[in-house]
């Protein structure tokens, strides 16, 4: 099913029009702690509608994306009365749009849900495409349901609550998109910094971001084929963000795409002759935006082993999405690890690791 995505600024008006639209037996507002403070009543003081729904609260941070906080949203929905025609409401980043989707996927086999994104990561990656989930024993995204949500209203309004961290990890999506779409796209993107330019022109940007995953995603919903396009970057960005999740370091989602992307686009220049002047301007466009995750050779083994467990795996190979260019995509590519921990060594000494 295609989602309705929604640019606007006027984000109360178009949740009464889908509330009125949709007609749902009850609604609920699924936030966590930052959004309840900073943007729930932003929202809530341009509607009586809205001020009137139970609102159910998640402690914030991609670490509360579990098992636990997953059951305290279904048992805040059943002590609400929710039935299966009711809708959720969620209000957040990521990690409340992925959870709170996965919430209303199961809650009486599946309720509808709208996905307001709050963060520009949200806005890119997690809010469009249907994919829903929690992490689990201590891995990214492991228990999940592809499950589109009715709407999603994607806005710049909210962006100015956030920290230019924040901006910055959703840009390593806009990246990354630019990367699998074309060269002319992924130069706009390359030549803009987002956390200095204008929000009119950012919103320009993410609008066509979007677009291009919304394509990928119409083409292929459920992963068999082009839409692992998407996963550029994702295959060592989870292994880092895993890693840092187990030092009790986390890092953002963001960041670790765009390190991630780094060593895929390495591996791509191995395998495919990916041009390596891109490849170096594309890691210090990295480097100096994003710094650097601080790796020795010493987690290569640990590294390798989280690659291991990527959902993309057959058998006992680690699978890639490479690029022979910009927009020239292959997927189902797998490495060895010694090349893995060649691209590695390459990467550390790009970023001056």
């Amino acid at each position: 099913m295609a989602q309705k995505v929604i640019f606007t600024n006027e984000v109360a008006q178009a949740l009464e029009q889908f509330i009125a639209e949709f007609h749902p037996h009850s609604t609920m507002i699924l936030v966590d702690t930052n959004t309840r403070d900073a943007v729930l009543p932003r929202l809530t003081a341009q509607s009586e509608l809205l001020r009137s729904l139970p609102v159910i609260v998640t402690p914030a941070g991609d670490v509360n994306k579990n098992i636990e906080s997953l059951t305290a949203i279904w048992t805040a929905m059943q002590q609400s009365g929710a039935n299966r025609h009711s809708m959720l409401i969620n209000l957040g980043g990521g990690m409340v749009t992925d959870m709170g989707g996965f919430a209303a996927a199961t809650f009486k086999r599946g309720i509808k849900f709208i996905n307001v994104p709050t963060t520009l990561l949200s806005a890119v990656d997690a809010a469009v495409g249907g994919k829903t989930g929690i992490n689990f024993n201590g891995l990214k995204n492991e228990v999940g349901a592809f499950a589109p949500a009715q709407a999603v209203l994607i806005s710049t309004a909210f962006l100015s609550t956030l920290p230019d961290t924040e901006i910055l990890s959703g840009y390593a999506e806009m990246l990354k998109h630019g990367l699998i779409d074309s060269p002319e796209h992924y130069a706009q993107l390359i030549d803009f910094d987002p956390t200095e330019g204008s929000p009119e022109h950012l919103l320009t940007l993410l609008e066509r971001s979007v677009k291009v995953k919304e394509r990928i995603v119409l083409e292929d919903p459920f992963e068999h084929g082009i839409r692992r396009a998407l996963n550029l970057g994702h295959t060592v960005g989870h292994a880092f963000e895993s890693l840092a999740m187990r030092r009790n370091r986390p890092v953002p989602h963001g960041y670790a795409v765009a390190w991630g992307c780094i060593v895929e686009l390495i591996l791509s220049h191995m395998q495919l002759g990916f041009p390596s002047a891109v490849l170096h301007g594309f890691a210090d466009y990295v480097g100096t935006h994003y710094g650097a995750l601080p790796i020795t050779c010493d987690d290569y083994p640990e590294l390798l082993e989280l690659m291991h467990h990527d959902k993309k795996n057959t058998g006992s190979d680690i699978n890639f999405t490479l690029l022979k260019n910009i927009g020239e995509i292959y997927i189902d590519r797998t490495c060895d690890e010694d090349s893995i921990a060649s691209a590695l060594d390459i990467f550390r000494d790009m970023l001056h690791i």
